[in-house]
């Protein structure tokens, strides 16, 4: 368990938040002559602090290098105790907001909320994206010749499918028409699953007037979008690459075990779940999370939420745990805001 911050003298606080902070900048181990500028202490006086905060669990030292690198229990004591998080600047803002936008499916704003937080954080985005069975708003055909037509369906959420479906001989734009109108009238709201049912009700116990081979087709292609949407993987990764960096030489171990965690989606997505009741975000470091013992790796993530305030998903990086902390997760806050505007 990472002891209080109230612990540490202020001459400790100094100086272990200024060696996190350099190592978190730098990626490399923190010398005491490193930090004599910005001190007034001897390096001698400086090495002796790093050595009883070595003592207490919150510095270690690889190898035989002099100098300190922050523990996982330090790292966690600086992100609860001593970091002070800054906002997204102006440009960051920006670049999130340029790939969040209303005029595309649901789908591609939160690849490109993965993306953009991927490039800014030069760490690997992550999106949970919702789970809830697509519904309904509104289905129409366009006729293309006397097999085919276009099919275009609109979700609730804005989601647009466009397909290109096959049509029995004799099958009409008037019926089509009539089976479409029928569909947005008595059935938008529904689920996929919902209004197939409904539909096919309606074809065995003839209760509306619409032509039963044109009703056939839109249940069967209606059962086929749903079950489409429920196959579709729920979790989105974007910048794999940005993990492999100038220091990933050094640690191709590190970097392989976290490449092949990785692609263990389910996982993820489960790690990511339990970020869903966080107020805002929250942060797993190394082997606070099983998944990510072996590679050392940190994952910062928030909630975002849908139009009546529920939690739908949860964004997030993951990357090394020398991310930038006080830096990325204002990011990932003001991306998940985003996201809750765009679902509102």
């Amino acid at each position: 368990m990472t002891q209080p911050i109230g612990e540490l003298t202020d001459r400790m606080r100094e100086i272990f938040g200024q060696v996190v902070e350099a190592y978190l900048e730098r990626g490399m181990p923190v010398g005491s002559k490193a930090l004599t500028g910005s001190i007034s202490l001897s390096p001698a006086s400086i090495r002796g602090v790093m050595q009883e905060l070595e003592e207490r669990g919150l510095l270690t030292h690889p190898h035989t290098s002099a100098g300190r690198i922050p523990t996982e229990s330090g790292l966690r004591l600086f992100v609860d105790g001593i970091m002070q998080a800054a906002a997204p600047d102006a440009r960051e803002r920006r670049e999130i907001e340029r790939q969040i936008v209303r005029d595309q499916p649901i789908e591609d704003a939160l690849a490109a909320a993965s993306a953009a937080l991927s490039g800014l954080s030069q760490a690997a985005g992550v999106v949970l994206a919702p789970k809830s069975e697509l519904r309904l708003r509104q289905l129409n055909f366009v006729q293309l010749s006397d097999t085919r037509a276009l099919a275009v369906l609109v979700g609730g959420d804005g989601t647009v499918e466009n397909r290109i479906v096959s049509l029995e001989a004799g099958t009409s734009a008037a019926a089509l028409t009539e089976v479409s109108n029928f569909v947005n009238a008595r059935l938008a709201g529904l689920t996929l699953r919902e209004a197939e049912a409904r539909l096919r009700a309606e074809i065995r116990e003839h209760k509306e007037a619409i032509d039963a081979a044109a009703t056939e087709l839109v249940a069967s292609g209606l059962a086929a979008w749903s079950q489409d949407y429920a196959r579709r993987p729920v979790l989105i990764v974007r910048g794999h690459a940005n993990l492999i960096d100038a220091n990933a030489a050094e640690d191709l171990d590190r970097v392989r075990r976290l490449l092949d965690e990785l692609e263990e989606a389910q996982e993820i997505a489960r790690l990511l779940e339990g970020a869903r009741d966080a107020p805002g975000c929250r942060i797993f470091i190394g082997s606070e999370n099983r998944m990510f013992a072996l590679s050392g790796s940190s994952v910062i993530a928030a909630p975002y939420r849908g139009s009546q305030g529920e939690v739908v998903g949860v964004v997030g990086v993951i990357g090394p745990t020398r991310l930038n902390y006080a830096r990325v997760v204002p990011m990932v806050d003001f991306t998940a805001k985003a996201l809750t505007r765009l679902m509102a």
